[in-house]
């Protein structure tokens, strides 16, 4: 073999060298003396941390989380709880979810660096498609978590979004029975635990923090921003006025409800009168030469046999 032959095989395995020495250096050299401090101010880490290593590939990589996440970690408070709104949106509430993902996007980063390097280098070799390819795999691993991300909270906002109206409507018959705000969504809680999974998860963490003696005011506004649905923020926003100017929650609740069902009917009605335009579409492509054919057909072959006869 000659050299231009081993020429990919160096340059991916330099890369990779050159990748791996960027992570061993983005860890933290005191972890250890850290953990042995530690270790000697609280024993019952010891037994905690043994759990940890159960855990699997979830306590590895929640353990892995700071240190890959450093290169990525938000340079100002104002970005970090950016990131951290947009996970909620997603339904990731733990404390530790924006090191989680950073780590994520930096591992992606890494393998899309490798299978872009390994397939460029060894296809092309050491030629402007071969770093191509090394580029596009380091972008594409960089950005797909990003797309994950974004689609996750698309999907979660419109299941909070098209529940909404059903469980306000619960809850309005809750609290005009007699419950409370709380017990009301409760209630709502575990009759649409099944339905409407997603909404029912944020009223349960609301009820917890209510629970851990939080303020009313300040869990509906968490709700609001949690969920990401600018229903849910106009739901906070008029509960914590009658909460405040001591008016009906139940009047609150049920206005709510009917704009919120109006505004789902006329999406609705939105997408039906879309289903015309968007069915031309398939019809000029598919249907239509399939009946061009049949009807043109016959009247194509006779012509060209009279034609050939004359």
């Amino acid at each position: 073999m000659d050299i231009v032959t081993l020429l990919p095989y160096a340059i991916f395995g330099a890369i990779t060298c050159v990748v791996w020495f960027v992570v061993s250096l983005t860890g933290d050299k005191e972890n250890r003396v850290s953990e042995r401090l530690q270790d000697i101010r609280d024993p019952n880490r010891r037994n905690k941390e043994g759990q940890a290593k159960q855990e699997g590939v979830g306590g590895v990589l929640n353990k892995a989380a700071p240190a890959l996440s450093k290169a990525l970690k938000p340079k100002t408070e104002l970005e970090e709880n950016e990131l951290k709104i947009r996970l909620a949106n997603a339904g990731f509430n733990s404390p530790n979810a924006h090191q989680t993902y950073l780590a994520i996007k930096v591992m992606s980063m890494i393998g899309g660096v490798l299978i872009g390097a390994a397939l460029g280098f060894i296809t092309w070799g050491n030629t402007q498609n071969g770093w191509t390819a090394f580029v596009v795999g380091a972008g594409l691993g960089f950005y797909i978590p990003e797309l994950v991300l974004g689609y996750m909270r698309y999907k979660r906002k419109q299941n909070i979004f098209l529940t909404m109206p059903d469980a306000l409507d619960l809850l309005v018959v809750c609290v005009e029975s007699g419950l409370g705000l709380d017990a009301g969504m409760r209630r709502v809680s575990e009759e649409l635990a099944e339905t409407a999974k997603d909404l029912c998860d944020e009223f349960n963490l609301a009820n917890f923090q209510l629970q851990m003696g939080r303020g009313r005011r300040e869990v509906l506004h968490d709700l609001g921003i949690r969920t990401g649905v600018d229903d849910m923020k106009a739901l906070a926003a008029i509960l914590i006025q009658a909460d405040r100017f001591g008016s009906s929650i139940a009047q609150a609740l049920r206005v709510q409800s009917d704009s919120m069902r109006v505004k789902r009917m006329q999406l609705a009605e939105e997408k039906a009168q879309k289903t015309a335009v968007q069915m031309i579409f398939p019809l000029v492509l598919f249907i239509f030469p399939g009946i061009f054919v049949v009807l043109v057909g016959p009247a194509a072959i006779s012509m060209i046999d009279s034609l050939l006869a004359m």
